[in-house]
């Protein structure tokens, strides 16, 4: 019962409700009402494409093309081309002091018969030494040796090289344009990513399953965070800001070479394997603690490489610095794709080192520096250990 002051207005209440009910279901019939007239007036939709038909692929700029007329990679504004310091070849028994050969055995252990006194390599990181990678190329097979990982028991496309004959090895086969070096281990004819051919669009003569060792040459006195930085040759680079007078000066303390120019060795086997793709292989040595790449280097003084020179014919750019990876690796064929890429787009013309180079012979025990060092004889060093027994002139350490 309400109470005596208000009105009753329930009955008010349910009238309106119903209205208002109604009017909502009068609305919605004519919405739909509405909605069918439009639909029924427009006109057709377009017909779906047929299964087989595919979008045509966006057409990727080609950059490369793009040089060509580009005001910062114009070749005229090159300050390193023609840097080059001509020091020629020299028999190495008519050199007065001889100077220390590369590539060499770099097999934990061992060190070379040459006695360079109190020369080092440079055993920190080239960039805490001011110096800047120059160039990047590398060799087809390998002109350092590392026992169970790249040596005479490797396998690849087209075999490995042998033993020296000085160690019981001969030289690759007659007639061959390109002198194999070592090879490593990974090649299985069997396992599909050694074999399947890859479309190769920037370097040439490459292959699949091949080993290569590449090389960043690396300098104080290169043109260095410049447009001028990565040159080919790579002597251009190495030499860009220094004189002959310069050099002569600065070479009657063999150390300051050593100290001022050192190469990044790193030798990879090439797999059609996208999992293995690494996008920048400019800049140097690619080091991965958890996946030791660049880890288990080798210190040692050297020379310039290549096939000119050879156990009598000896390089007298000498003595620079080598750091070399003792382990094989496997990257992908686009990784190196990819860097040839790169090269392009430098101000420098570098097609002269798209392709794999010839490997030098292994440099004989007489003419490798008796300087090498590692990450565990440094730290003894640091702790003052004596340094383990050298195991000069055996490959098999």
């Amino acid at each position: 019962m309400c109470p005596p002051s208000q009105k009753d207005n329930t009955g008010t209440l349910k009238a309106a409700v119903g209205v208002l009910g109604l009017s909502t279901v009068a609305l919605l019939a004519s919405t739909i009402g509405l909605a069918v007239k439009e639909n029924n007036a427009a006109p057709a939709s377009p017909a779906v494409p047929a299964a087989d038909t595919v979008a045509a692929a966006p057409s990727a700029t080609d950059f490369v093309a793009l040089k060509e007329n580009s005001i910062f990679l114009d070749y005229k504004d090159n300050v390193c081309a023609g840097a080059q310091l001509a020091v020629a070849n020299k028999l190495c028994a008519d050199l007065e002091v001889p100077t220390p050969q590369a590539g060499g055995n770099v097999t934990k252990g061992y060190v070379g018969g040459l006695d360079v006194g109190t020369l080092k390599p440079h055993t920190d990181s080239y960039f805490q030494g001011d110096m800047c990678p120059v160039n990047v190329h590398w060799h087809l097979g390998t002109e350092h040796y590392s026992y169970g990982q790249y040596d005479e028991n490797g396998k690849g496309p087209h075999g490995t090289a042998d033993r020296p004959e000085w160690a019981n090895r001969g030289l690759a086969a007659a007639g061959e344009k390109v002198r194999g070096g070592f090879h490593c281990h990974h090649y299985d004819e069997k396992d599909e990513k050694f074999t399947k051919p890859y479309d190769w669009k920037y370097c040439t003569n490459m292959e699949v399953g091949e080993t290569y060792e590449v090389h960043w040459p690396h300098s104080s006195v290169g043109d260095c965070g410049t447009v001028n930085q990565y040159q080919t040759p790579f002597y251009d680079g190495v030499f860009c800001n220094l004189s002959m007078e310069q050099f002569v000066a600065i070479a009657v303390d063999p150390q300051n070479i050593a100290s001022n120019v050192g190469v990044h060795g790193q030798v990879f086997t090439v797999v059609n394997d996208e999992q293995y793709f690494y996008p920048d292989m400019m800049r140097g040595m690619i080091i991965d603690k958890k996946r030791k790449l660049g880890t288990d280097i080798h210190y040692y003084t050297g020379s310039t490489t290549g096939t000119s020179r050879n156990n009598e014919m000896c390089s007298q750019y000498a003595p620079i610095t080598w750091q070399v990876d003792r382990q094989c690796h496997m990257i992908s064929a686009s990784s190196f794709d990819k860097l040839c890429h790169d090269m392009l787009l430098q101000r420098d013309d570098m097609k002269d080192d798209l392709y794999p180079h010839g490997s030098r012979e292994l440099v004989m025990d007489s003419l490798v520096a008796n300087n090498a060092a590692d990450a565990d004889s440094l730290a003894a060093a640091a702790d003052g250990a004596a340094p383990e027994e050298a195991r000069n002139g055996n490959l098999r350490a």
